[in-house]
């Protein structure tokens, strides 16, 4: 039963199809011919052999169907065209050469020249990419840097410490009118263009402790904290009078170096002045006071050092009557 239900479903279907397949003029033909309401039509009696599996393919000649009309002549052409708009590539920025095809797409990356400062030669990055900028202070601590690396005009503050520098030179700090300190401690520097420091009339801090200096350089007059600690600084590579113009300047440290006499006349300004661990064996009778003048007192200069040097400071008490406290030393 589940057979013959099967096969009168499929009879059905295909004489729609068949019927849709027509052309139009014999669809509407046979569609004339069916029965209508109201029509007459004569009952025939039930033949055994309707749809029986046995002469399936006389009743239903499937034969008429394997050629269907074909519509693809009747259809409207349709053209297909890209809704998105046609790209460009600029000459300067394709990678491909023309003519050749690219399996995928190549990437072009934000550029940020506009961001970062001129190349650092040590690494051939920028500078802020090598050191941490943050406003108007780079530091490049221990990074293995072995010059000055070109710094941004808005420099007020460097700290360059625990590297391989071994020279400062004088394009170094060229145009950092606004450089207010500089610190190279624990570097290799040996030697300081003459010229590296004096046009930065900024400069209020130049700290360069455990180096190998031999000479300081001329240094502007601005400077308010000068610390050359752990050098190999000789008496004879301070100029004559170096520290007199310096009218700022408050914090003197010379200590751990090779000098033989204090260097003087030194300005009134200063309040400390550091120089134990040297070889100072003598000293001069103006070197803190004037001579000449026995009632002034000079009160801001508290913190003089001697220590650890070969002089006996008692066999020169003319050369420190005008301070408010003895220095630091041996008086015996």
């Amino acid at each position: 039963m589940r057979l013959l239900a099967f096969l009168s479903l499929l009879a059905l279907v295909l004489q729609e199809t068949g019927t849709a397949s027509l052309p139009r003029k014999e669809r509407k033909r046979r569609e004339e011919q069916m029965p209508r309401e109201g029509d007459s039509f004569e009952v025939l009696p039930l033949r055994n052999d309707v749809l029986n599996p046995d002469n399936y393919g006389e009743v239903i000649d499937l034969s008429n169907y394997e050629e269907l009309t074909d519509y693809g002549d009747q259809l409207p052409e349709v053209k297909v065209t890209s809704l998105a708009p046609a790209t460009s590539i600029s000459p300067a920025k394709s990678t491909t050469a023309p003519g050749t095809p690219s399996s995928n797409p190549t990437m072009t990356r934000p550029t940020t020249a506009g961001l970062l400062l001129s190349s650092q030669p040590n690494h051939g990055l920028p500078t802020c990419l090598v050191c941490v900028c943050l406003g108007s202070s780079v530091y490049c601590d221990d990074i293995d840097l072995e010059d000055i690396p070109p710094l941004p005009r808005r420099t007020a503050y460097l700290y360059a410490r625990f590297n391989r520098i071994s020279r400062i030179r004088a394009e170094d700090f060229k145009g950092l009118t606004k450089l207010k300190r500089i610190d190279l401690s624990n570097n290799l520097i040996s030697s300081i263009d003459n010229d590296a420091f004096r046009l930065l009339h900024a400069l209020q801090d130049l700290i360069l402790p455990e180096n190998q200096l031999e000479a300081l350089p001329v240094l502007p007059s601005g400077i308010e904290f000068l610390d050359v600690r752990l050098n190999r600084l000789q008496s004879s590579g301070i100029q004559p009078a170096a520290f007199r113009a310096m009218e700022k300047l408050q914090f003197l440290y010379l200590s751990d170096n090779l000098l033989d006499s204090i260097p003087g006349p030194l300005p009134l300004s200063l309040r400390s002045v550091h120089l134990q661990n040297n070889l100072i064996e003598t000293m001069q009778r103006d070197v803190f006071c004037d001579p000449e003048e026995h009632k002034h007192t000079r009160r801001q200069l508290e913190d003089i050092r001697l220590d650890g040097n070969p002089i006996n400071l008692s066999l020169f008490p003319s050369a420190y009557f005008c301070l408010p406290r003895l220095p630091i030393g041996r008086f015996t």
